[in-house]
């Protein structure tokens, strides 16, 4: 089989190795790929990986030896599933790979804003702990998480995860999922929508793009938060209503927003909430650990042995 990744250097930037595709065929490795050079890329090949590269109709047509697409991570949004069934090729995604690592990055953004330690760390460093008259120097953004009410938008397991960790330090845990069965379940209180924004102290975000979530967060969704509240996201940035929320955190309606993700990556220097006040943002990194993306590595192999032997992959995008 002729296989090609389109842009495998967010998955491995040369600490990790693609030799594993070697065992399925002849096999090229692409850093990046703009989506006007897809097709030429992909050619005559038959195994595809993407993780940002667009899988149109028209590269589907212009490259007809195709025969199975697969991302390169838990998100598949890239891919035009409907058109890669129609034309009968295998589609699969990898999921469950960063379902720790990405929990604890949000856990990590939430608490950036009740112990900010780059604040105290710079006041140091700056000398004004020396020569105080006491022991201790007082900072504004330094509380207790116990006692706060987090809320998971969209209750996966990577949702579900982080709400443990938010558990352990004495957190509410709220929680919104698409069965909308609700009631208490694992120590998770799964409430309304409304429920949740009107309720949590801190929102974190933890759903698909969809046609239904994309700009979900906008200045409905906000007013409907709590005064002061904090926004995470670490799930897609297209989510976000981008504009809404900068307007938001400038205004003082949010208190805060952590974010790993933006609708367009790299940032756009334009984006309004690179200047946006108390803006955490970080460069879409939560699920770029090492065990994290070993894991991706081992299920994307295990997805192509499916493959090679049946015809079909073990994590299929049905």
């Amino acid at each position: 089989m002729k296989i090609v990744v389109l842009d495998g250097f967010a998955v491995n930037p040369g600490d990790l190795s693609w030799d594993f595709l070697d065992k399925y065929g002849e096999a090229r490795v692409y850093d990046k790929t703009e989506d006007k050079d897809a097709a030429a890329v992909i050619g005559d090949a038959e195994i595809v990986f993407t993780n940002r590269v667009h899988i149109t109709p028209a590269v589907l047509d212009a490259c007809p030896c195709i025969r199975y697409v697969s991302a390169l991570g838990t998100g598949y949004d890239m891919i035009d599933v409907a058109a890669c069934r129609s034309r009968g090729i295998e589609v699969c995604n990898v999921p469950g790979y960063s379902t720790m690592s990405v929990a604890q990055h949000a856990f990590t953004l939430m608490l950036s804003f009740f112990a900010d330690l780059d604040g105290l760390c710079g006041i140091v460093k700056a000398g004004k702990w020396t020569g105080m008259p006491g022991f201790r120097y007082q900072t504004v953004r330094f509380h207790e998480l116990a006692g706060k009410t987090v809320g998971i938008y969209g209750c996966g397991a990577i949702g579900e995860a982080f709400g443990q960790m938010c558990r352990s330090f004495g957190m509410r845990v709220l929680g919104t999922r698409r069965s909308k069965r609700y009631g208490e379940e694992n120590g998770i209180a799964y409430v309304t929508p409304d429920e949740l924004l009107a309720e949590s102290d801190v929102v974190s975000l933890h759903c698909p793009l969809t046609d239904e979530t994309r700009g979900m967060v906008d200045r409905e969704f906000i007013g409907h938060m709590k005064a002061g509240a904090i926004l995470i996201n670490t799930s897609r940035g297209a989510v976000l209503d981008e504009s809404a929320v900068a307007d938001a955190l400038n205004d003082g309606r949010l208190g805060g927003a952590g974010l790993d993700v933006l609708a367009k990556e790299p940032a756009d220097g334009a984006n309004p909430l690179l200047s946006a006040k108390n803006a955490v943002i970080t460069p879409h990194c939560a699920w770029t650990t090492p065990e994290a993306r070993l894991r991706l590595i081992d299920i994307l192999d295990r997805n192509l042995a499916a493959f090679a032997k049946t015809g079909a992959g073990i994590h299929r995008v049905l």
